[in-house]
């Protein structure tokens, strides 16, 4: 390429019609080079986070299997990626000095000759998104673990998931997906996560309210050795364990490791196992029959079934019915569609436990109700139904 003199430059300025004392003396004058191909470069814009992360050495990761949205993931944050086109061309020049490094000294007048190594018209936008996690419960849920006994186990053809098959095929970061794990009460068995088997997991727990009831033991102090002294015999001591972790909190005392016991979660895996064989449930009955079949000492309330089940009072009697929030649709939308198919009017206390986990960083459940239903009225009460018709 031919190298232009300064002569040249200022014979440019003076057709542009530019004044050269407004402008810094340096001149940048750039030649496309030898492999300034464009497609072969990606721009990633990132946030100033994010930005700290890849200079402390740490690593971002693209997820996505082929039929998935690509996320960008650090060590505890997941991002979408959106292409932005810009109407300016995207020039990458290596070693290019930004006016700030440059000499405002008019003695400087240096001529800067610069290969353009690439071009782009887009990049590459992140924006912060809830982590795609409801594939992790759906990929242990294809291979329940139903105890060391069972034939199932031994014969089946699933596949199990250490912790990096799980993080090359969910779209979270790592924390997230361990985090995940943990309020989904997986467990890991031989290297691999495994999610019990509901009537596994409800057998589990009820060995150790029989031992609480027959040991008058406090539910705030179930002490571990005890527990794993007296079952060892009937499950593996690491199952017994995992039920304690599962359904208490764990701490020390004068040395001893104890368990205090959480009440609600106690009589919401009780509910679920009442109404699990049932289509609808007499509410006054069921409310009966709850607090019976629960320990002890355990008070049974509706708000315990917070996204688990839902309570009919237009029917005569009320009744009551098994729904599960993780059961319902993953997508926004799909959501509010499901939901409105199942109920055409909901209170806002009723929707809430079905749609908070939809809420983006920031975001309000009224902002989601806002923007997917619309509000009336209904004998006092403010009702949301679908904005769309639901077919």
């Amino acid at each position: 390429a031919a190298v232009r003199s300064r002569a040249e430059v200022d014979a440019t300025l003076q057709t542009a019609k530019l004044n050269p004392a407004e402008l810094l003396p340096a001149v940048h004058c750039l030649s496309f080079g030898p492999q300034a191909g464009g497609g072969e470069c990606c721009l990633l814009q990132l946030e100033p986070g994010l930005c700290a992360e890849l200079e402390a050495g740490r690593s971002l990761v693209i997820r996505g299997e082929k039929d998935e949205h690509a996320v960008l993931c650090s060590k505890d944050k997941t991002y979408d990626m959106k292409i932005a086109d810009t109407s300016n061309m995207l020039l990458f020049v290596p070693g290019c000095k930004t006016p700030e490094e440059l000499n405002a000294d008019q003695a400087s007048c240096n001529i800067i000759h610069s290969q353009i190594a690439g071009f782009s018209k887009n990049y590459w936008e992140l924006r912060r998104c809830r982590p795609k996690l409801r594939k992790l419960r759906k990929l242990l849920m294809e291979d329940p673990y139903e105890g060391p006994d069972s034939q199932k186990d031994q014969a089946s053809t699933f596949s199990k998931y250490t912790t990096e098959d799980l993080l090359s095929l969910i779209q979270a970061s790592e924390e997230e997906i361990l985090h995940q794990l943990q309020v989904i009460d997986a467990c890991k068995i031989e290297g691999y996560w495994r999610i019990l088997d509901f009537d596994y997991e409800i057998k589990l727990l009820n060995h150790v309210t029989q031992l609480i009831d027959s040991e008058s033991w406090p539910l705030s102090k179930v002490p571990l050795c005890a527990c794993l002294e007296e079952l060892g015999s009937l499950e593996p001591r690491e199952m017994i364990e995992h039920i304690l972790l599962s359904y208490g909190r764990k701490y020390v005392d004068d040395g001893e490791v104890f368990f205090e016991m959480y009440e609600d979660k106690i009589c919401r895996a009780i509910a679920q196992m009442l109404l699990q064989n049932a289509v609808k449930f007499n509410l006054s009955e069921f409310e009966e029959v709850w607090q019976q079949s629960v320990p002890e000492g355990m008070t049974t309330r509706l708000d315990q079934l917070q996204g688990l089940a839902l309570v009919d009072k237009s029917s005569r009697p009320e009744t009551i019915f098994l729904l599960k929030v993780e059961d319902l649709p993953e997508d926004n939308q799909e959501r509010f569609n499901s939901l409105f198919g199942i109920r055409e009017k909901w209170t806002e206390v009723d929707i809430t436990p079905y749609i908070q986990d939809l809420c983006a960083e920031k975001q309000t459940v009224g902002a989601l109700l806002t923007k997917y239903a619309r509000s009336s009225m209904l004998n006092g009460v403010k009702v949301y139904n679908s904005r769309r018709p639901i077919s």
